[in-house]
């Protein structure tokens, strides 16, 4: 069950969870009222893994360095949740936009790209944090749609194995092969010019 906005009577209502047969917008996922995170990918929706306390840990960590960086730049951070609409090129009407993520955490260099609800096209850096029960197939899914969009460079953590993946966008629109960061690796940011993240430190206090 979730709550669905009702402009008639200017209320949420509980409904039935919707048909996950069927194709949704993000006109759509305004309407909508759930009690956990939820993406809209490709008009299918998708429950979003609750994060664990090594999660956050990471991200917090992460986001700590990544802020004190960009400090005073014109490049903003986010952290989810924060809705990131992925059209398609030249698309800005709701009815017409059938991918909503909230990655971990973003990185905005575009401001024009910013409005009240988040962001309208894709983030120059995103990261996203394994959980355990993330499947193949949601990475899957995301490394695809990361790709399609335009994203500049993706990293993936393992808070569990203590790596990260970085992986850059090169000029047939593609994603190359993962480079992989361990402890003691600096990983050196191609999108985002000067931003620097030792691993070691993001994974210290874990």
């Amino acid at each position: 069950m979730f709550t669905q906005y009702d402009p008639d009577t200017n209320e949420y209502l509980m409904v039935e969870e919707p048909d996950a047969s069927a194709s949704y917008t993000y006109a759509d996922y305004l309407k909508w009222k759930f009690e956990e995170r939820v993406e809209l990918i490709k008009g299918k929706l998708l429950k979003m893994t609750a994060p664990n306390r090594k999660h956050q840990d990471v991200s917090r960590e992460l986001l700590v360095q990544i802020t004190s960086f960009l400090k005073n730049k014109q490049c903003k951070v986010y952290h989810a949740p924060f809705d990131v609409r992925l059209p398609k090129k030249g698309e800005k009407d709701d009815k017409n936009i059938y991918n909503v993520v909230q990655p971990d955490i973003c990185i905005v260099c575009d401001i024009t790209k910013l409005d009240e609800k988040g962001c309208l096209g894709a983030p120059d850096l995103v990261v996203e944090i394994l959980s355990p029960g993330n499947s193949k197939k949601e990475v899957r899914i995301k490394y695809e749609l990361y790709e399609e969009s335009g994203v500049k460079e993706y990293w993936i953590l393992n808070p569990v194995e203590e790596n990260v993946a970085v992986l850059l966008l090169n000029d047939n629109e593609k994603f190359g092969g993962a480079a992989l960061y361990t402890n003691g690796d600096i990983i050196l940011s191609k999108a985002i010019q000067g931003l620097q993240v030792n691993v070691t430190d993001i994974f210290l206090n874990n």
